[in-house]
């Protein structure tokens, strides 16, 4: 019986249907519904036998509408390809994210219309995707603008990322930027207030106004913001750390920096 077992299971994955090469695979309803709300249109969608396809009627129909092929596989083959991430029994294969260009940002920013000011993520020098996923997620929640990232040492918007992000990847735009230290610059001449985080700085985080139009600036892991990137800050702050452990994980540090802004701009 075991052996008897055993071989269906290598049959059933032996027929399994082969990744979409090239593509990014997105987990989960929400993230695949933030993919249409951007308009973006996967171009295969698996979805999980029994009663998933009832459950998903109205997202299977958009996503057929837009084009995309429906493969129905069975549910150890989505737990396979998502390695633990909830699927909730759909993934999509869509092309690579590639982040928005500069002058994207900048026309944005001049043609502001919003009655919120901007609030800006920058991360300089976060490599790992795992916590830019997580900055991500956090910018999302925070109703943060836009990030920015330089274009070198920055990590890949790739699955990973994707997946960590929940759906944050496709619903928050990612500038990339050629020179960070310039474009540093140039958003401060056109009002932005840029905060700096560091441990060594001498104001704490709670001091720091973030009210205005704000660009938040959180650096890599160990080595923090580049020496360029400090001197362009208009300010520094810091968490104050009550313990014995020196510094937080740098995605965890942005969603403690970021909700404080939104505890500032709640309306009073």
């Amino acid at each position: 019986m075991a052996n008897s077992n055993k071989r269906q299971q290598q049959r059933r994955r032996s027929t399994s249907p082969a990744t979409p090469g090239g593509l990014d695979s997105v987990f989960g309803v929400h993230a695949v519904r933030a993919l249409i709300e951007r308009g973006e249109s996967p171009r295969e969608v698996w979805v999980q036998d029994g009663d998933a396809e009832r459950r998903l009627a109205d997202l299977i129909d958009t996503v057929r509408s837009r084009g995309a092929r429906i493969r129905h596989v069975p549910r150890d083959e989505l737990d396979r390809l998502s390695q633990g991430a909830s699927h909730q029994g759909v993934v999509a294969f869509v092309p690579p994210l590639v982040p928005e260009s500069e002058e994207v940002l900048w026309h944005q920013l001049k043609a502001w219309k919003r009655d919120t000011p901007p609030l800006l993520l920058i991360l300089d020098g976060v490599t790992d995707v795992h916590n830019v996923g997580a900055c991500l997620r956090s910018a999302d929640a925070a109703g943060v603008h836009g990030v920015i990232v330089p274009k070198d040492r920055a990590a890949p918007l790739n699955a990973t990322v994707r997946k960590v992000a929940c759906g944050a990847a496709e619903s928050v735009p990612v500038y990339q930027v050629t020179n960070l230290a310039r474009a540093l610059a140039k958003l401060k001449d056109m009002g932005i207030w840029i905060t700096g985080t560091a441990g060594e700085a001498e104001s704490s985080l709670f001091e720091a106004d973030f009210s205005g139009p704000t660009a938040l600036v959180m650096g890599a892991e160990g080595k923090g913001m580049r020496r360029l990137t400090r001197e362009a800050c208009d300010t520094l702050v810091k968490l104050p750390m009550a313990g014995q452990v020196s510094s937080l994980n740098v995605s965890v540090a942005t969603g403690i920096c970021l909700f404080e802004a939104v505890r500032q701009r709640l309306p009073q």
